[in-house]
């Protein structure tokens, strides 16, 4: 039992933060099955899919602000408030609107494909504007985690080189990672001073507000029967694939920091490639197999170092 545990153990929860992570991201990536299923089975457009998204997610986070506040914490300052809300907006807001527009066009899997490039993104922001070393595991793991990505998906993006909107839909998701990537970097330096609840909680609720705004702009008026015709839809989405990742992730980054929450959360892929085959009926290829076994060594690699990669307090 003690050899099992040993790629775990040590201070922080490293071995806590790693599977608060892998789930978070395993239960992040059913977003884009239910998306898509919804698109397929349902006359919806993306923008009202969104917002059923949040409508639905947003008790929880009210109750979780609720909860945070009840704990005697030290008052945000305005200078968090504004950090927060800015992530909140770029990192849920711009980035699920641009995210959800983009699935329309493109596959599951070409979707995840694109989506995970903010890894890389992450890494180098936190190099480049936190002045946070890239140190040797972490290289490695990327290496082979992306590389395994490469691979599971090339097939598919052979297949949507026909797509006559494959240009439109992969710059809507590539403008999704690169905004998501300044959240994750940007969250990773202010849940350790606020709390990782507190931080979901404010920073979902602002871009509940930003997509409501949005929502009520566009024009649109049957958010009712949608409402009704969609229930389960925005359901699964607000539970499943939003609140219960979120708060996963966002604890899992404050306990093995940012890099290693974007590295980690590379297993989503993965996870699409089965959902898609098995629910979606998306074929799959030996290549992604193999590129699945690159991704999950990758994702070890971090949970069995992890220790060496802790934060700085």
């Amino acid at each position: 039992m003690t050899n099992l545990s040993s790629p775990f153990r040590g201070t922080g929860g490293v071995g806590v933060g790693f599977l608060l992570t892998f789930i978070g991201a395993v239960l992040f990536s059913t977003k884009a099955i239910i998306v898509k299923k919804a698109f397929a089975d349902t006359p919806i457009d993306a923008l009202t899919l969104l917002a059923l998204r949040m409508i639905f997610s947003l008790p929880f986070f009210i109750a979780a602000a609720l909860l945070a506040e009840t704990r005697g914490r030290q008052p945000m300052s305005r200078k968090e408030w504004i950090a927060v809300i800015f992530l909140g907006l770029i990192g849920h807001y711009l980035s699920s609107f641009l995210d959800f527009y983009g699935l329309q066009y493109i596959s599951a899997g070409l979707e995840r494909l694109i989506l995970f490039l903010y890894p890389s993104f992450t890494v180098l922001i936190n190099a480049m504007v936190f002045r946070q070393k890239i140190n040797r595991i972490q290289i490695w793991a990327l290496i082979l985690t992306y590389a395994g990505i490469a691979l599971a998906y090339i097939g598919e993006l052979n297949f949507e080189r026909e797509n006559p909107n494959f240009i439109l839909g992969s710059l809507l998701v590539f403008g999704c990672a690169i905004t998501y990537s300044i959240h994750v970097a940007g969250s990773g330096r202010i849940i350790p001073k606020i709390g990782a609840t507190r931080f979901t909680a404010y920073a979902m609720l602002s871009s509940t507000v930003g997509i409501l705004i949005h929502f009520a702009f566009s024009g649109k008026s049957n958010l009712g029967g949608a409402i009704q015709e969609y229930v389960w839809y925005g359901l699964l989405l607000a539970v499943i694939a939003t609140v219960i990742p979120g708060f996963l992730l966002s604890n899992g980054m404050k306990r093995i920091g940012s890099n290693n929450v974007a590295i980690i959360s590379s297993i989503g892929p993965v996870s699409t490639i089965l959902q898609a085959h098995f629910i979606l009926g998306e074929p799959i290829l030996t290549v992604q197999l193999i590129g699945t076994a690159l991704v999950i060594a990758g994702v070890l690699l971090i949970g069995w170092r992890g220790h060496e990669n802790l934060p700085e307090k």
